[in-house]
């Protein structure tokens, strides 16, 4: 004679069993637990898929308002064939430039609050750093005065272009140069306006004319600290920082 195994019985039945009669138990047993449907949660997202999942809703949401513009923007495709950024070689002449560096000065002069009356007060980081961090530099005449590459130390012109990374600048050689912002620290000069009386000058005690022009301000820019476009820039909040000396 063979024992066949009998299958154990289900723990919530053995449980219905105790405190309800067996027909009770039973029908309790077959309508709340074996005929209920069990819903299962599905299994998190990994950080990849939530990564991709974002970059996926910012890629259409950009595509979106790209779409939805009139008239559509050029793709950095078009516009490196067209030439838009291309600087024409017989216009990069310093002496075209002179002009504009003329315009920077006086717009330099108006955001750092420099009166030709020689009432100048203090410039102070905490109450011209931000409006130096949001200046547009395109015609301020830089120098560079210490870098890694040493090549480019001694490099001098007048900025023509204003990139993320760079400074394309023409020299008093009418060179074009492009110099990388990292690793390197650029000096330029905002001379302070001269009033009537400077203009004139002073005779001294042999009656020789003497120039009473200003010493300029000198300000050095530390282009690890300066990586951002100029439109970017506008909005940009001056924030302490520790600058690692060259």
């Amino acid at each position: 004679m063979t024992d066949f195994p009998t299958t154990n019985p289900h723990i919530a039945h053995t449980l219905l069993s105790r405190a309800h009669s067996p027909d009770t138990a039973t029908q309790q047993f077959t309508e709340r637990i074996k005929q209920k449907p069990l819903f299962l949660r599905p299994t998190s997202p990994s950080a990849s898929d939530n990564r991709s999942r974002r970059r996926l809703h910012k890629l259409r949401k950009k595509e979106y308002f790209r779409r939805h513009q009139r008239p559509q923007p050029l793709s950095a495709r078009e516009k490196r064939s067209s030439g838009l950024y291309d600087l024409p070689q017989e216009e990069c002449k310093y002496a075209i430039f002179q002009g504009l560096h003329t315009l920077w000065i006086s717009y330099m002069q108006e955001i750092l609050d420099l009166s030709a009356t020689g009432k100048t007060g203090v410039l102070t980081p905490a109450s011209h750093g931000a409006k130096l961090v949001s200046a547009d530099y395109h015609g301020a005449e830089v120098e560079v005065v210490r870098s890694r590459s040493f090549g480019r130390v001694g490099l001098k012109g007048i900025v023509v272009r204003d990139t993320k990374f760079t400074f394309v600048i023409v020299t008093a050689k009418d060179e074009v140069k492009t110099i990388p912002k990292e690793h390197t620290v650029f000096r330029f000069t905002v001379p302070l306006p001269m009033s009537e009386e400077s203009a004139a000058g002073k005779e001294d005690s042999q009656g020789t004319e003497v120039s009473n022009t200003p010493k300029p301000l000198v300000f050095e820019l530390h282009g690890s600290q300066f990586e951002n476009r100029p439109v970017d820039r506008a909005n940009k909040k001056f924030k302490w920082r520790n600058v690692d000396y060259l």
